[in-house]
């Protein structure tokens, strides 16, 4: 059951009948010589904590360690309260839940790193906003992580998931690549549509790049969690529409790591440029603009 790459899995999927997360999880058995019982409760695990990170900080607001962001998912959940969201229950759920995630990880708690800790608020965000709005039973939502961890597995085989090393297109477009895919078999779709989910993400996130302000994990990050959270479900969207992507997963990842490192290293987490080179970026970090 193992696979190299999307062509390899989409064929194993076809052969056996079966979506995308079966796959990923007979791999897991397989190759990791565990039993099916253990591998579910260990995602039972990886769910409980997204559940948490996701929801305590709407209760509770977490300021981070840096003070740039903190607070940000309790206005957002009541604006959506007030029925004044202007994105809708759906993706206003996400993106809180995206932005709580991240006031976790900056404030030193526990999350789930989906692909890394700086874009661990994606993935959660759309899934858990998803069960919310439909109603769906946990055990979807953790066969739906087995389908993204299959889109981070290969992303992580075949190009790269840090920020250092292919600008933030690596870090979120990759965990949004995860979302979409993962909500295409969600709502029914075909192996094929949430590879072209995933590809239209990276499509659409080409490019971005990793510009901490102060070299922290924290601005633009969350509002980043927050667009990638959107920009999955848009792909899901179009994916499971029956739009067709005419660049296969396999060459739209090829094409971003390509690009990633093509990108100047002061776009690629060193807080030397973008986001982290305006005034006010080096107004919180100095020594990162070299005054």
């Amino acid at each position: 059951m193992d696979f190299k790459n999307g062509a390899e899995l989409s064929a194993l999927c076809q052969k056996n009948s079966c979506p995308i997360s079966e796959i990923m999880k007979r791999r897991e058995c397989e190759l990791g010589e565990t039993d099916p019982d253990t591998l579910r409760a260990r995602m039972a695990q990886v769910l409980r904590i997204m559940k948490e990170s996701a929801s305590s900080p709407i209760r509770s607001p977490r300021a981070s360690i840096g003070g740039l962001i903190g607070g940000e998912a309790q206005l957002l959940n009541t604006h959506r309260e007030t029925g004044r969201a202007v994105c809708g229950s759906l993706l206003s759920r996400a993106i809180t839940y995206a932005c709580a995630v991240l006031e976790v990880n900056t404030s030193m708690g526990l999350i789930v790193a989906a692909p890394t800790a700086g874009s661990s608020g994606i993935v959660p965000g759309l899934l858990l906003a998803m069960q919310d709005e439909y109603d769906i039973p946990d055990s979807r939502i953790i066969d739906a992580l087995f389908n993204a961890g299959a889109i981070g597995y290969l992303a992580m085989r075949n190009a790269t998931v840090a920020g250092a090393v292919g600008g933030c297109q690596a870090e979120v477009g990759v965990a949004s690549a995860m979302a979409a895919s993962a909500a295409v078999e969600l709502m029914g779709g075909t192996p094929d549509q949430c590879l072209s989910a995933a590809s239209t993400v990276l499509m659409n996130m080409l490019g971005l790049v990793c510009d901490p302000i102060g070299g922290l994990v924290e601005c633009p990050c969350q509002s980043r969690n927050a667009a990638g959270a959107a920009n999955a479900l848009t792909a899901a969207e179009m994916a499971l529409s029956g739009i067709r992507q005419i660049i296969p997963f396999d060459e739209m990842l090829a094409a971003m790591y390509s690009v990633g490192k093509k990108l100047p290293a002061e776009l690629r987490e060193t807080a030397l440029g973008g986001c982290a080179a305006t005034p006010s970026g080096c107004a919180f970090s100095c020594g990162s603009c070299g005054k």
